[in-house]
């Protein structure tokens, strides 16, 4: 005789929140990430601290050879990341919210998880290397961006619009 056994039964959110909690925290759903995983995220490109510019008329969005005053283009970061944003005025701190936003290039890793996109396989926590960014020649100190001894040719202020170059 066989006894009538019954099994809990798991709901759909419990299955789905156990099911991300398996995934790398970069295939998880941006809201998810702690502090320290949201910063392993960014693949230190440097292409967030070009100068944009936005046309009024058309809203299509320009990068520009320039960069952030507090970029360091021998590293690819931001020299005094903690104070950015009280620092250098317009500076935009991500969030999750933030993510979605068109200025962010195409190649972001916060942008493509927002857009629950894989990460590209040059990405420092897919590809296990540092580099990766740069052989991939997505890195802005790969020729993208002005590197100081060319700023330092430059007139003051230099104009962002000499200096546009074709969307990233």
């Amino acid at each position: 005789m066989s006894k009538n056994r019954t099994h809990p039964t798991i709901s759909t959110a419990t299955a789905d929140a156990a099911r991300t909690t398996l995934l790398p925290f970069w295939q998880r759903p941006l809201a998810e990430l702690n502090r320290q995983q949201w910063e392993q995220l960014c693949d230190r490109c440097g292409r967030c601290c070009l100068v944009k510019l936005e046309d009024e008329a058309s809203g299509e969005l320009y990068y520009s050879r320039l960069s952030c005053e507090l970029f360091d283009y021998a590293t690819c970061r931001c020299r005094d990341y903690p104070n950015r944003s009280a620092r250098v005025s317009g500076c935009i701190e991500l969030t999750a919210a933030a993510a979605t936003l068109d200025w962010l290039p195409s190649s972001c890793a916060y942008r493509l998880r927002a857009a629950n996109l894989p990460l590209p396989a040059w990405h420092p926590l897919i590809s296990d290397r540092t580099d990766s960014v740069a052989t991939a020649g997505i890195a802005v100190n790969c020729g993208i961006a002005l590197s100081p001894a060319e700023l330092a040719q430059l007139p003051t202020p230099p104009d962002a619009e000499d200096f546009l170059i074709d969307p990233l």
